[in-house]
């Protein structure tokens, strides 16, 4: 069942949601990347050359390209497509069959495609921790922080930053870096996760925690 268009909205400000309860810094010897659900077939409902999916795809190459220089681990997120009932269960019960098992549908825009030796999960539900073993490879890389940018915000990026929460693993909703099915579920998303499990910032301050360098000017209205 294809998702509907999704109409353009601007990033929010970072007066639109409440201060972070926490204040953690990542550290590139402590994070890990994820690159969530930036399939085809989720971008594709966006207007490619409008908000938000314009400055979230170069917000998320930039994130990228930050991790693959510090030598941070890199992880994706992949559904499989044409799921059989039993594979997607309830899913099937909110979002109908979802995508086919093509690669039109399943693979990942041309901007964030994975570099060899980079992890491609197969993502069974709305946490990138469900029936994976996401939580295993980050223990045995040391990593104990997750820097989380895709979509969608208040659905699976953020269940899967209330998950690294719950197993004490700091993650970060990179707010410039994540697309949602509208500005109000977008900023629900990052009210959610400032008061309650995750660290909030713009690409820009990851960006300054992770590189000692200046990076070039973002698209980001997260300021």
């Amino acid at each position: 069942m294809p998702i509907s268009p999704i109409a353009a909205y601007p990033l929010p400000r970072r007066a639109d949601w409440p201060a972070d309860a926490v204040r953690w810094r990542p550290e590139p010897s402590r994070a890990a990347l994820l690159v969530h659900d930036m399939q085809e077939y989720f971008l594709a409902p966006y207007a490619a050359q409008a908000e938000p999916r314009r400055s979230v795809t170069a917000n998320a190459a930039a994130l990228l390209d930050a991790a693959r220089r510090t030598g941070m681990p890199v992880y994706y997120t992949a559904q499989p497509g044409s799921m059989t009932s039993a594979e997607r269960g309830l899913l099937m019960d909110v979002w109908g069959p979802g995508m086919r098992a093509d690669e039109a549908d399943r693979s990942i825009v041309a901007p964030l495609a994975p570099a060899p030796g980079e992890t491609v999960l197969t993502k069974w539900r709305y946490s990138a921790f469900a029936r994976t073993d996401l939580a295993d490879r980050l223990a045995a890389a040391g990593r104990d922080q997750l820097i989380v940018c895709g979509v969608y915000a208040h659905v699976g990026c953020l269940m899967t930053a209330c998950d690294a929460f719950t197993r004490d693993i700091q993650p970060f909703l990179v707010a410039d870096a994540l697309a949602d099915f509208s500005r109000d579920y977008h900023v629900q998303a990052l009210t959610y996760a400032a008061e309650r499990c995750a660290a909030t910032p713009a690409t820009a301050e990851v960006l300054d925690a992770l590189l000692p360098v200046p990076v070039p000017a973002l698209a980001s209205a997260a300021h």
